[in-house]
Formats: structure tokens, C-alpha cells, sequence
């Protein structure tokens, strides 16, 4: 069986909690705040395996000029498929009229992966966060 794409977000929190967990991402100890975040973003793409959730990537929109890149995460198991690309083509497909499509990779090994499909470094651009761990499930 193949590897099904689909921007259907019939995961379910644990399956979620699973995937980013796999990757050692801490957003997976937040398993309904996750779940909850994911279902209200604009778009979710999920690659799946048959019942298992291999990938999933995720985009923040503003309805026309910006699409943002948020997550893109690949079971370590399923790496080296091409799973991350068909995920990030699709998008790219998808957002295609938008003015800006921007992804900050969380690391910086990342961004070649990123380059190799089109994106460009911003210059001096670099990313700032505030992080608020109170270690509350909610």
C-alpha cells in the first residue's frame, strides 16, 4: 500500500500526540492543545500509511497575501520517502496564487531540504519567539 495524502483532518489527538513525539517535538506533550491548534489551522496536509499517520505539515493563511510553513514532520521510520516533498509540493500547488509562501525551519540542517524546493534565505531576516512552558494540559 501506498502513502495517501489528504488535507482531511480526521487525525485524532493521541495519533498527533504520536507523531510529533517520534520526532522528540515538545508540542506533543500537549496532546489537546495540539490536537486543538491543528484542527483550527488553515490548512493540514497528513501523509498516512494505511490506519497510521506518517507525516503531517501544517500552514497558517491569512486569506490571500501570506501562507506560513509551521510544521513539517516525518515519522523517522518513513524519512527518506519523499513523504516530506509530496507534502510541501502539494502546498506549494495550493498556495500558488499567494504573494508570499515563507517557512522558518526550526533548525538550520533544515534549510537546504526547504531550498531544494524553491524557498530563499530572508536576507537577515531571523525568528523570534516568546515561549510560555507553564506545563498545564488544557
Amino acid at each position: 500500500m501506498g502513502i495517501e495524502l489528504t488535507e482531511e483532518k480526521r487525525f485524532s489527538a493521541k495519533e498527533a500526540q504520536d507523531l510529533f513525539l517520534s520526532v522528540g517535538w515538545i508540542s506533543g506533550q500537549y496532546t489537546q492543545r495540539l490536537h486543538r491548534a491543528l484542527l483550527n489551522s488553515s490548512t493540514v496536509v497528513t501523509a498516512w500509511d494505511g490506519p497510521r499517520l506518517a507525516g503531517l505539515l501544517r500552514v497558517l493563511d491569512d486569506g490571500g497575501m501570506l501562507a506560513y510553513i509551521h510544521y513539517v514532520l516525518v515519522r523517522p521510520e518513513y524519512q527518506g520517502r519523499g513523504i516530506a516533498s509530496a507534502m510541501l509540493e502539494r502546498v506549494k500547488a495550493k498556495y500558488a496564487d499567494y504573494p508570499y509562501l515563507e517557512v522558518m525551519p526550526e533548525e538550520s540542517r533544515n534549510a537546504t531540504f526547504y531550498e531544494k524546493h524553491g524557498f530563499r534565505r530572508m536576507g537577515d531576516a531571523a525568528a523570534l519567539q516568546i515561549v510560555h512552558l507553564s506545563g498545564r494540559e488544557e
